[in-house]
């Protein structure tokens, strides 16, 4: 990325920029979100900028009413803080606010919504379907193997991979309701690597290959240290890496996205000469901790942390 594509928009002084970093929250995610708000609030302090840590509950709204910060950042992770409503509250309060805008982040959370819409946009998706969770928990919803994934939540909480039939339909289903839901996404499984790549802005940044210590990237895999490793740039072939690199992109417009997101794919390069390639989702609220992928993204693109932090403080708006 140039520095005149990175820095485009006015600058915020840190000197006078008062910024409250939503963390924590209701969901899933919560313990990831304070990891996240704690490494950003540091970064920021770091370069000057007056921060106020927020974690924040049922009351979020009265409490930014009463502060009014300049900025909302937003570190929140999971339902409540990256499916729209911590957008709307700050909408309609006008706090300028980081990430994309309340009807992007309720797209992006739903995961069997936004399918349609990147398959019109010409990006490869794997066949899904949403079920009751009863159905998934007494018998096979798909031809194995398949992928059991909650249909609006994130950061890999909660996927169970069947990998045959000879496997019995995952009865723990019925006992993760607060995870879940009413419904489960099925997915088609498909194997290979594990590809991301960060957008940020209108430029999509470099192709990051997740090498899971165990047998998939789940939750601990994600966020435990030494749970995975990390190859940046990505060792693939640069026809692959621009081509994820094109869709990353097309995918954070198809959405109507803003500020920085995270596309996440699966490259089986067993399937023929060129192998498949198919988008799995798009991450509205990409992790800020020390083991999360965009800060490794966007650090071997040029950016430091602190660089990409004063980023999405100066690219904070409302109206998003």
């Amino acid at each position: 990325m140039r520095d005149d594509e990175f820095r485009t928009m006015p600058v915020r002084d840190p000197k006078t920029t008062h910024v409250a970093v939503l963390m924590g929250g209701l969901s899933a995610e919560r313990e990831v979100s304070l990891a996240s708000g704690e490494a950003v609030c540091e970064a920021l302090r770091k370069v000057g900028y007056r921060v106020t840590p927020m974690d924040v509950d049922h009351e979020i709204a009265l409490r930014l009413a009463d502060l009014r910060p300049d900025v909302a950042f937003n570190a929140l992770h999971g339902r409540w803080g990256e499916d729209g409503r911590i957008q709307g509250i700050l909408e309609y309060l006008r706090i300028p606010y980081t990430h994309s805008g309340v009807l992007a982040s309720a797209l992006a959370m739903d995961k069997q919504r936004c399918k349609p819409l990147f398959a019109e946009a010409g990006i490869p998706v794997a066949e899904s379907r949403v079920v009751p969770v009863e159905d998934a928990a007494e018998r096979h919803p798909m031809v194995p193997p398949y992928v059991l994934k909650p249909a609006t939540e994130g950061s890999s909480v909660g996927i169970h991979i069947v990998a045959d039939e000879n496997v019995a339909p995952v009865e723990e289903l019925l006992e993760q309701r607060d995870v879940y839901g009413d419904f489960v996404m099925v997915e088609r499984y498909v194997p290979g690597r594990e590809l991301t790549c960060a957008v940020m802005g209108n430029v999509a940044l470099g192709v990051l290959e997740i090498v899971p210590k165990g047998s998939f990237y789940d939750f601990e895999s994600k966020y435990a240290e030494g749970g995975s490793e990390h190859i940046c740039p990505a060792d693939i072939p640069q026809a692959l890496m621009r081509r994820i690199q094109r869709l990353s992109l097309a995918a954070h417009r198809a959405l109507g996205c803003r500020g920085v997101t995270r596309a996440d794919f699966r490259f089986d390069d067993t399937a023929g000469e060129d192998g498949e390639l198919v988008l799995l989702e798009v991450n509205t609220q990409p992790g800020m901790t020390r083991t999360s992928l965009l800060p490794d993204i966007a650090r071997q693109a040029g950016h430091s942390f602190e660089d990409l932090v004063i980023w999405m403080v100066d690219d904070a708006s409302t109206d998003r």
